[in-house]
This record gives C-alpha cells, structure tokens and sequence, in this order.
C-alpha cells in the first residue's frame, strides 16, 4: 500500500535487511516480536491478520502506549511477507488513533482501548493517552453522563460526545486527521521563518496579514469562481467565529434574526442564538432551501450551505437560486457557508452565490475539512457596507489571528501544494464513501441514503416512522456497541422523519463497514 511521505513509519532503523523474498513452499515466518506466526494468517488476508494480532496486543497490554513496533521492514523479514502487508496494518491502526508515525522514532503506540461500562453493557473504545502519562487524560473534561442522548442537545454536547468513548468514530463533519500534511508544513514554517523579518512577529493587521488574504483570494478565484480583492477578505479563526462576528453585527443593525435551513446544522444554531439571534427554521427539500417559506417568515437574513446542504447533502437548484437572488435583490442579506464546496465526487462544481452577487452574500469558508479544525484559520468576504464593522468586531475580540499559521498557510496554498492534497482527498474519500455506501446497502437495506455525490457525510433516513426507534435512542445503542453518529433529529428544529448522519473521512473502508455492521445490529435488536 501506498504511504504518503508525511507519516514515515520506519526512519528510525539502523540496518536495512533486503526485503524477504517469498518464502519457500511449507516454509513459514515467525518472529520474536509477539511471538507471531504468519501460518496463523488465512491466505491474502495477511495484513487482516497483522492488524488484529497488534490490535489485540495493544488492547491486552502486551503493547503498552509509548511502546515502539519494529520497523517495517525488520517486521516483514522476520515473518517472510512482503514489506507491504506490514505497512498496511500499520497505516489501518495509524489511521484507527492507535499508532502513530514518530519520523526518527519510529512508530508509536499512542492509544489503547479502555472498556466502559454502561447500564446492561459495556464497551470498548480507543482512548488516547500520552506516553508519560498513560492514565491521565491528555485534556481536563467534564464527568461523562452515561451516553449524550439523554436530553435535548445543550451548549456542550459537542463535548460530551466527543469524550464518549467509541471504537468506531462515525461522527460527521470530521476530516481524516491522520493524514494530516506535516512533513509539508514543516517545510513551509522552516521556509517562513528563514525570511521573516523580526517586526512580523509583532501585532499586525486585524484583518489578517496581507500574505493569506492575498492567497485566499487566489484560492476562491482558481477554486471557487469568486473575484474578491485581498484588501476584502477578512481572515477569521473558523466559520464559527465568521458567524458569530456576522451576528455582532447584524443584531447591533437592528436585525434580530437569521433564517436557517431546518435541517441544518445544529452547531451552527447555537452559536448563532449565543449571540441573542433568532433562528426561524426554513424547510429544505430536494431543491435546497424553500424561498418561499423564507418570504413569508419576513427574516431580512438567511444563512445556508447552497453547494452541499448539511445534513441532507442536496444542491440548491436553478431556479430556488434565481428566486432566491432576487429576494436578496430587494433588501435580503444572503449568508454562504459554503460547507463542503471542494470535497465533490459525482457531480460538477457548484458556483457560489458569492459569485454571482457579491453585493448581498456574506461568503464564509475554512480550512478545517480540508487541513485541520485545530488550525482555526478561515475567512469571511462581506458586502462593503459590513466590512468595516466585521473588521472592528474581529479586532476587539482577539487582535486578529496568530500570524505565523497564516503566513505557513498562505506558503501551500500559492504553492500549489493545497490543490495536490485536495486531489489525493477526494480519491481516499470516494473509496471511504463507496464502502460506507456498500454497508448500508448489505446491512441496512431499508435505510434511504442522502448526499452521496459530495461532502464528508452521508444521511440515513428510515421510512417506517411508527415501528423504528427514536433516532436518539439508536444513536444511543449504537454508542453501547462502540459506534458514534449523530441522530438527525439534533439537527432539526420541527419535527421529521428519523434519521442518523454518518461521517465517513476520517476512518478507513474497513472500520466503515464494520461501524455500519453494528449499527444495523443495534437497529435489529430494537425492532
């Protein structure tokens, strides 16, 4: 299997043995090292065989966290494999949590499955812990309640269910972490150290350092359609702090609301109603967002994700888009979080409304799907009436972001290097999409899929409303097995069908089918 240059897993070897050639018929490998013994595999299963013994190794504690694996190919010459059986197995744990790529160091075991009980079960799930200190959390949290699905979503329930322990992570909306680009990072900061002067280490522009904002501008230009000048982009930290900064500044103007998709995201809802703004729901359906319902609701705002809506994945049609451009045209102020917009696999681009009316869109956009949600690096393009106001609310919450990040950022993407992992993404997340869609057809076959041709997620629906559970209490089951996903019904403000959404980036085919597998036993021993 292939293995991208950032996750070196073998630089620490000393000596290099030959690649073991195939062994010699009734001839079999073994090595030291857990006592393995590849006669054990099932035939073309070899690396299936690998994974689960070192899973099983590290789960039992015979491989302990801050443990060191053999290298790869010290591994494959003991046991008479290939190089590229033990590669695969390393990269599935790597991509699980559980192993991690130390350069020099070699490869780490840096999670391990703890076991947590809950009423009438019990669970296991991968946990990380740090080397040093393996029975301490690496970050302070609240007490988990025995499962997020108890109550109504409150303000930390994004928390709460992130410190649920899962083996199987399905959560939506979650990029593919491991793979995220350090060797190439590294590069760029070394490269933007060595010419920076000592003044850019001192406060700088609120709206962000002209290097990003000019990049930004290129990007949206080559990616996204939209003429922007970089002296209009503002450079905020995610599309969290873009909406928050937009409600600022449209509920001191007089603008008690903004409309939301109902679905939709129901992250977004709250950081909206923190800062005291109405949220009236505007149904979606196969066309995108209903106009006509936003008429008549007589919010002067809207806020939705035309490209790829979130939870149901639909694109706002041709005409809603016209009707809705209009409905902008006579005092409407459009907000675009234009979610998902490069992640797209089965269909054209989308233009963004951004590009077809600059004057009424607020255009917001991040990194965080395609880098990292830790970077906390996004924009925001903004009518010129609003600019100086977001400017000033941007400076008055933080001074602006930390500039180094933006001046690595700014490095990749005039580099090109920004476009090259998008390419290497959409490939890895097509082959995860298909698997997830694979399972749901072997496993789930009554469940209706949603948002296939783009994006990190896919939603499920289920038709038959009166015999199935809640879709809270499925979630919850589905948690007791070691699954996490969200319930749909989180994400909507008036009543539907029940749903779930289901995040396939960050985990591999394998993990997808096996998650899917036991969603569809929780669902059955339900019904």
């Amino acid at each position: 299997m292939h293995r991208s240059k950032e996750q070196p897993l073998d630089r620490s070897i000393t000596s290099s043995p030959q690649p073991a050639s195939p062994s010699p018929s009734g001839s079999t490998g073994s090595s030291d090292f857990l006592q393995l013994n590849v006669a054990d595999a099932l035939p073309g299963g070899r690396a299936d065989w690998l994974a689960r013994e070192l899973r099983r190794a590290i789960a039992d504690g015979r491989l302990p966290v801050g443990s060191r694996l053999p290298a790869t190919r010290t591994l494959a010459a003991d046991l008479r494999v290939s190089r590229g059986v033990v590669t695969e197995a390393y990269q599935r744990l790597t991509e699980d949590g559980q192993l991690a790529g130390r350069g020099r160091g070699g490869t780490i075991v840096v999670a391990a499955p703890v076991t947590v009980a809950t009423p009438g079960t019990s669970t296991t799930a991968t946990r990380p812990t740090t080397a040093s200190t393996p029975s301490t959390p690496p970050y302070p949290s609240a007490p988990i309640p025995p499962h997020p699905f108890t109550a109504p979503p409150g303000p930390e329930i994004f928390d709460e269910l992130r410190a649920a322990p899962a083996r199987i992570d399905l959560s939506p909306g979650v990029p593919d972490l491991a793979a995220f680009p350090r060797a190439a990072w590294l590069r760029a900061e070394r490269a933007v150290l060595a010419d920076l002067p000592a003044a850019g280490m001192g406060y700088g522009d609120p709206r962000g350092t002209p290097a990003l904002r000019q990049a930004v501008a290129h990007w949206l230009a080559r990616n996204r359609g939209i003429r922007v000048d970089p002296d209009e982009v503002l450079i905020v930290a995610g599309t969290s702090q873009a909406l928050g900064l937009i409600a600022q500044v449209l509920h001191r103007d007089g603008d008690p609301a903004i409309a939301v998709e109902d679905p939709g995201s129901l992250g977004v809802r709250q950081h909206l109603q923190y800062w005291q703004v109405a949220t009236p729901p505007i149904p979606v359906d196969d066309g995108g967002l209903c106009v006509d319902a936003l008429r008549a609701s007589g919010a002067r705002a809207v806020l939705l994700t035309p490209a790829h809506q979130f939870p149901t994945g639909v694109v706002l049609g041709g005409h809603r888009r016209r009707d809705l451009m209009h409905w902008a045209s006579v005092g409407g102020l459009i907000v675009e979080d234009d979610y998902d917009a490069e992640h797209r696999y089965d269909r054209a681009p989308v233009p963004a409304l951004r590009s077809l009316l600059p004057d009424q869109v607020c255009y917001v956009g991040s990194v965080s799907k395609l880098l990292a949600p830790a970077l906390r690096v996004g924009w925001l393009l903004a009518p010129g009436r609003y600019r100086k106001a977001l400017a000033d609310a941007k400076r008055f919450a933080d001074l602006g972001n930390s500039a180094l990040p933006q001046l690595v950022l700014a490095r990749l993407m005039e580099s090109g290097e920004l476009e090259r992992r998008l390419r290497l993404l959409r490939r890895r997340h097509r082959r995860r999409r298909d698997a997830m869609i694979a399972a749901i057809g072997a496993h789930l076959p009554g469940a209706t899929v949603h948002g296939a041709a783009a994006g990190l997620h896919l939603t499920i629906t289920f038709d038959q409303a009166g015999t199935a559970p809640s879709d809270t209490d499925l979630a919850a089951a589905a948690l007791a097995r070691g699954v996490k996903l969200h319930p749909l019904s989180w994400h909507r403000q008036r009543p539907g069908r029940p749903g779930l959404v289901l995040g396939y980036a960050a985990r591999t085919p394998g993990a997808i089918t096996e998650g899917v597998a036991l969603l569809a036993e929780a669902l059955t021993n339900w019904t």
